[in-house]
């Protein structure tokens, strides 16, 4: 288990797909959303409604980084590998899904702060910037993203699984494994406004990069320093989080 990222060849097949289902996504968020005005809050979408874009949007943004894995997965498969491969893939995104009732109340809770006065939304942006930086730096971070860059170990845990629920239980295990590296990203697009498509692309780019680029690990604790920096800075430029502290629109 050295950390870095197993180099899967990727094929035109179950695996492949989720690179589709992702580009998928995407256009469906960019065509419905991108003309909206990104705020933090719930854009005015009920639970029900909010979770099921949320877990569009999970799936543009991590679906890519989690092709690799899916592929070695789909390695291990022998017979009916495609609708195994599918089982797989909604396991993994119905954990991100989950993940989407406490974004609901957080996201509630930054679109009353916005209208809170700016010292107030300053310091939020602040808190939500240092939790950031800090969990990216922690220990228990980088457990979680070593098995996301190096699964070996994981493939061997979920062959001993129990044939009838192995691939529902490996996908919701990935996702967990997901979830907690990248969980304190998301709260950062939460604060930016959830249909902020600039931090969409962006955190996607980092999620991408801290689970498959050679220096990986370097990125993750790159973004936690500059996150740091942001929590102080933002006292100084609150237009570095304008959507929490009314200066100006809302934007990365």
């Amino acid at each position: 288990m050295t950390g870095r990222p197993v180099p899967v060849r990727l094929r035109a097949g179950p695996a492949g797909l989720l690179l589709v289902a992702a580009a998928a996504a995407w256009v469906w968020v960019v065509t419905r959303w991108g003309g909206m005005q990104a705020m933090p809050g719930t854009m005015g979408l009920g639970l029900p409604d909010f979770l099921a874009v949320w877990t569009l949007m999970m799936a543009a943004m991590m679906l890519p980084a989690t092709t690799p894995v899916a592929a070695l997965y789909a390695r291990t498969i022998t017979v009916h590998r495609a609708p195994r491969m599918v089982v797989f893939t909604v396991a993994y995104l119905l954990v991100w899904a989950a993940a989407g009732l406490p974004a609901y109340g957080l996201s509630a809770g930054l679109g009353r702060v916005a209208s809170l006065p700016a010292v107030a939304g300053t310091a939020v942006a602040a808190a939500v910037f240092a939790v950031n930086g800090v969990y990216q730096l922690l220990p228990f971070k980088d457990r979680c993203l070593a098995r996301c860059r190096s699964p070996i170990g994981l493939m061997l845990r979920y062959a001993s699984y129990p044939r009838p629920s192995r691939d529902l239980r490996a996908g919701a295990h990935h996702g967990a494994f997901c979830l907690g590296c990248c969980w304190s990203l998301m709260v950062l697009l939460a604060a930016f406004g959830v249909m902020n498509l600039w931090a969409m692309v962006v955190l996607t780019a980092v999620i991408t990069a801290e689970k498959l680029a050679p220096a990986g690990r370097l990125v993750a604790r790159g973004v936690g320093i500059a996150s740091i920096a942001l929590a102080v800075a933002v006292f100084w430029v609150p237009a570095l989080a304008s959507g929490l502290t009314g200066s100006g629109t809302a934007g990365m």
